[in-house]
């Protein structure tokens, strides 16, 4: 099978290896499609500080092809869709039946993919929110995997006003297109008139300029790995909030949360009430994915297939 190969000492490779075997409680997945997102760059760039190799996990979509003992939720022949913790970029790749869920058959690989952790992360923050309808929101990082879902989920949700938030105005058009109202950058003098909600994907010095740009009431919820401080004092005169959210904490503490949205992330795919949107990269040119995150150009999820790509 095809694998790549991340030294931390030099250019990434595509070789050559031998298949793993599912041992007990574990899944072993042909991959479609497989993400590609900031984490893996972040990681790169401290393996190759450190002069050593990784082996890097991330979201994935493909068919189950072996089981090993004690699996009972799924068997040979089933779409899965998920995240795997490690050696995810290959042909074949093990994963833990609890940290997957079912993909309906007749959705792209590169659709389910941006639902089944960017569609997932932006449905929960959401809920972590407490958007309720005709409230105003702001996201960051709104033209990413998961910023361009919250965008259109928000809508779907009964936002009165979405602002997306971007780097450059390069990525205005496309987050008109998925629903924004108003779009401002990080740089702008002003983010407008102040939100109910805001949902930070970015971190740093985002984090208290988005508790600045609540209104009284206001909710920001981070869930950036990029950090960020506050002012407590900026908190108190309008009883603002600022809420932390991990995925993972989620994953392993109440599962049926994450079945449930990812059903109802199916549900609003169906209905043509959401329309991830996404970059098809070849195997191959995995290089080339990781050069168009890191260099923040992607406009929705970077997807990279192991299949050959969709025509037409």
């Amino acid at each position: 099978m095809r694998t790549i190969l991340f030294s931390g000492r030099g250019p990434v490779e595509v070789v050559q290896r031998t298949a793993p075997t599912p041992g007990p409680g574990q899944l072993l997945v042909r991959t479609e499609a497989i993400g590609v997102g900031v984490g893996l760059v972040r990681q790169l760039t401290a393996a190759g500080e450190r002069r050593e190799p990784v082996r890097p996990g991330s979201e994935l979509v493909g068919t189950v092809v072996a089981t090993g003992s004690e699996v009972t939720r799924f068997k040979i022949g089933d779409r899965v869709g998920g995240v795997v913790f490690e050696d995810a970029y290959a042909d074949l790749a093990l994963a833990d039946p609890r940290l997957v869920g079912p993909v309906p058959a007749d959705v792209d690989a590169a659709v389910a993919l941006a639902l089944v952790r960017g569609g997932l992360i932006a449905s929960s923050v959401l809920e972590a929110g407490r958007l309720t309808e005709g409230e105003s929101v702001l996201v960051t990082a709104a033209a990413s995997g998961t910023g361009h879902l919250a965008v259109q989920l928000a809508k779907v949700l009964g936002a009165a006003r979405v602002v997306a938030a971007v780097g450059s105005l390069d990525k205005a058009c496309f987050v008109r297109e998925c629903g924004a109202d108003d779009v401002v950058t990080y740089s702008s003098v002003s983010w407008g008139e102040p939100v109910d909600l805001i949902l930070d994907g970015v971190g740093g010095h985002l984090v208290q300029r988005g508790v600045d740009s609540l209104a009284a009431f206001g909710r920001l919820v981070a869930f950036s790995a990029g950090g960020g401080t506050i002012d407590a004092g900026s908190l108190l005169g309008g009883l603002k909030s600022v809420i932390g959210f991990a995925i993972g904490t989620v994953n392993r503490t109440r599962p049926e949360l994450v079945e449930r949205r990812r059903a109802e992330l199916w549900d609003l795919l169906a209905a043509g009430q959401l329309r991830p949107r996404h970059v098809n990269v070849p195997f191959e040119k995995i290089t080339n994915a990781i050069e168009l995150v890191a260099n923040r150009a992607n406009q929705g999820r970077v997807v990279l297939r192991t299949e050959p790509l969709p025509t037409g």
